[in-house]
């Protein structure tokens, strides 16, 4: 950006109020901070106005600049925007580095509005993309998802704990104790004792029906839990009120089940009603990926917003946060080097979901990505496995900015005949 032909509006954003400066091309200060209260019009409309007053004052355009806050710098930047201003938003790791540069520790919303329109003149500054509506509409829902896969994940954990108090033998019997055989016992015989009473035939034909087996198998899981409930007479604490929070967590978690159905379907629904949209397209491109499901493209997609953005792998490594954490100060080195986990939680959360899928096995004992598991194993020799789980990470990233550059499907392929491809083709400028 030319440093000498607009004006720039610095605004340091709050969940309530907001402070904005503006300063000319000489960094002078021309507006002293301005206090933006959000849920009041006229103060929005004040700010408006002063922008332009200072636009016709001095003759020339002016850029705003806003911290990234989370949630909080959307309505404003919303309606900046609709007012016809330039809007820009920048990363919270910018405008920290260069407040309080001073030798005294001064602090205030403020000084820091002054300080990020200042920073709107730099000609190298970097600014981030506001996604589009369909993006915002996305990641709304994706990330509410996560939230809602975590809370029934915590909601599991609780009723395992609860069992390993009164009924202790029966997490030997049921690998998943959601299973639908295993919620259908602990809804209908949630206690030893009624596991004891139950009438043989008439629950043999149930479990039969609820894990579609055979009544041969169904008789087996029988005999298993009769005798787990016989073991927990004498071993486990007869709590009645632990059982009863037990019931409550299976219907807060028949609750979060149906809530996570109706998102993925809106998920997908949006999906389809944006069929042409490039950023649906480039989703579709990364479900091609082995390991990558829908909603793990989705996620991916939805953290990285624009992918023309990126220019490289090493880009997208810092953006999701798994670029290392260097520590070294003169002769000092660190020993361990950690990943700065700054970007995206969620897309971490999911390149980790891939990256375990790549290092599996499939029944048939064929590995998903078998140059990837190839890798991990070699790797593993030499460094713990996270480590080598944090390097097929990278190369998971690799692979999808591979995929979304060339815009095309995912094949796979060796490293020989990446090399050879790689040398074929013509070399990509840096912008």
């Amino acid at each position: 950006m030319n440093k000498h032909n607009y004006l720039s509006v610095g605004i340091d954003v709050g969940s309530a109020f907001s402070f904005m400066s503006i300063v000319d091309p000489h960094e002078r200060v021309i507006l002293k901070p301005f206090k933006i209260i959000h849920n009041n019009p006229d103060s929005l409309a004040r700010a408006v106005l002063a922008i332009k007053k200072a636009e016709e004052s001095n003759s020339m355009k002016s850029r705003t600049f806003l911290e990234s806050t989370g949630i909080y710098h959307f309505p404003l930047f919303c309606h900046l925007k609709e007012s016809g201003f330039e809007v820009f938003v920048i990363n919270p790791l910018i405008t920290h580095s260069i407040k309080n540069m001073g030798i005294r520790k001064v602090k205030n919303d403020k000084l820091d509005s002054i300080g990020i329109a200042k920073l709107g003149l730099k000609p190298d500054l970097k600014t981030s993309l506001m996604p589009t509506e369909l993006v915002l509409e996305l990641r709304s829902l994706t990330r509410n998802y996560y939230d809602l896969m975590d809370e029934r994940a915590s909601h599991v954990t609780a009723i395992k704990t609860a069992l390993h108090t009164v009924f202790p033998q029966y997490l030997d019997i049921f690998s998943d104790i959601l299973g639908t055989t295993s919620k259908m016992i602990l809804r209908q015989y949630p206690t030893p004792e009624k596991i004891l009473r139950g009438h043989k035939k008439t629950m043999i034909e149930k479990i039969s029906t609820a894990s579609r087996k055979g009544l041969t198998k169904a008789s087996e899981r029988y005999e298993k839990l009769i005798h787990a409930a016989t073991c927990a007479q004498s071993f486990g604490c007869k709590v009645d009120s632990v059982y009863f929070n037990i019931q409550l967590k299976l219907d807060l978690i028949d609750c979060l089940d149906a809530s996570i159905s109706k998102t993925t379907e809106r998920i997908k629904l949006l999906l389809k009603e944006n069929a042409t949209h490039t950023f649906v397209h480039q989703i579709h491109l990364l479900d091609t990926i082995p390991g990558v499901g829908l909603l793990t493209a989705v996620s991916i997609m939805c953290e990285l917003g624009d992918f023309s953005a990126f220019r490289s792998p090493k880009q997208l490594f810092a953006y999701f946060g798994m670029d290392p954490n260097v520590n070294e100060s003169g002769k000092f080195k660190a020993n361990e080097v950690h990943m700065s986990k700054r970007g995206s939680r969620i897309a971490r959360r999911a390149i980790f979901a891939v990256a375990l899928a790549c290092i599996r096995t499939k029944r048939n004992g064929e590995a998903l990505n078998p140059y990837l598991y190839e890798y991990y194993n070699k790797k593993k020799e030499s460094k713990p496995k996270m480590v080598a789980l944090g390097a097929i990470m990278h190369k998971v990233t690799n692979i999808i900015f591979a995929v979304l550059r060339n815009n095309s499907a995912f094949e796979l392929r060796s490293p020989e005949q990446h090399r050879i491809s790689y040398r074929h083709q013509p070399m990509l400028m840096a912008a």
